[in-house]
């Protein structure tokens, strides 16, 4: 029996085999990534960066910088490690993916995303923002920060972040000095050789000392520290106190010393409010070290635990 197949048809028949043809080709010539290969995928962000197409790079696992830059000067990608590691490490973690400071993940902030050389970075770091305090550094720092923070990969790992630097490279004599003018009215010195004591780390021993409440996400504060009080007195003049539940922009919620819960609305109320806070001066004084400050008290706080 004889089937009798028209032209148009033939030609239909011709252009899906032409097409099948290219795309086995395509498929055939495309490089199937390795198991774990994740170059190319757009992380969490701002979509307006194109993929990344998969490169030689971090030790030849495919990973590249996202979004792709020109290679950074290593004096200044070293530079920005190292401010970073004073400024920064706490709050967002030595990866950039938080700390235990509660800071957010900078490897998905559209402003690390969108910033060249430290442009945009700028204005937040010195002005501060929410919790964040301001810091006091100048343009090229920024920039040399911003240099260190653009060499993270896709994997969310950065290779200048591999090997650990030592942050113990002040001065201890002028660490000493500046401990005896600005801390020795309330801590003595047995205080400090204990506190030093606590801690192996020279890392977790300087973080701790510039902000000894932070205990990490949701983790307790390795320290024992007196809570956070408040005192409320309303208009008719009577007090009540206790320990900190919540405090916003309408009202505060506080628990007396019998476990007894109260809670007042502040809001055109006239009710004032006074909290006292044992970290106020550890959290005033955060925006006033320098870098060779922070350096000189952490190489004293280390000596102190030598015998």
């Amino acid at each position: 029996m004889t089937t009798r197949v028209g032209s148009r048809t033939m030609l239909a028949l011709g252009v899906m085999l032409l097409v099948a043809s290219v795309g086995a080709v395509i498929r055939a010539e495309m490089p199937v990534p390795a198991r774990g290969d994740r170059a190319g995928t757009l992380p969490i962000g701002r979509s307006s960066f194109a993929a990344q197409a998969p490169a030689a790079g971090a030790q030849g696992r495919g990973f590249v910088a996202y979004p792709q830059r020109p290679p950074a000067d290593p004096a200044s990608v070293e530079r920005g490690k190292a401010l970073y590691g004073i400024n920064c490490t706490f709050c967002h973690g030595a990866e950039a993916r938080g700390g235990d400071g509660g800071g957010p993940n900078l490897l998905r902030s559209t402003t690390v995303l969108e910033d060249r050389n430290g442009e945009l970075l700028a204005p937040l770091i010195k002005a501060g923002r929410g919790t964040m305090p301001a810091i006091a550094l100048t343009d090229a720092q920024v920039a040399d920060i911003a240099a260190f923070l653009h060499g993270f990969e896709v994997s969310g790992t950065s290779r200048t972040v591999r090997t650990p630097i030592s942050i113990v490279v002040g001065n201890a004599a002028r660490g000493q000095a500046y401990v005896k003018a600005r801390c020795a009215s309330c801590h003595t010195d047995a205080a400090l050789r204990s506190f030093a004591g606590k801690f192996a780390d020279p890392v977790t021993l300087q973080q701790m000392w510039l902000m000894p409440g932070a205990g990490g996400r949701g983790a307790a504060s390795p320290l024992t520290l007196t809570a956070i009080t408040v005192t409320v007195t309303v208009p008719n003049g009577g007090t009540f106190k206790g320990t900190l539940d919540r405090l916003d922009d309408f009202g505060v919620s506080l628990r007396e010393a019998d476990g007894r819960h109260r809670s007042f609305r502040t809001v055109g109320t006239g009710i004032k409010v006074e909290v006292h806070d044992p970290l106020a001066p550890h959290k005033d004084m955060l925006k006033t070290y320098r870098d060779p400050d922070i350096h000189d008290v952490t190489a004293y706080l280390v000596s102190l635990r030598q015998p």
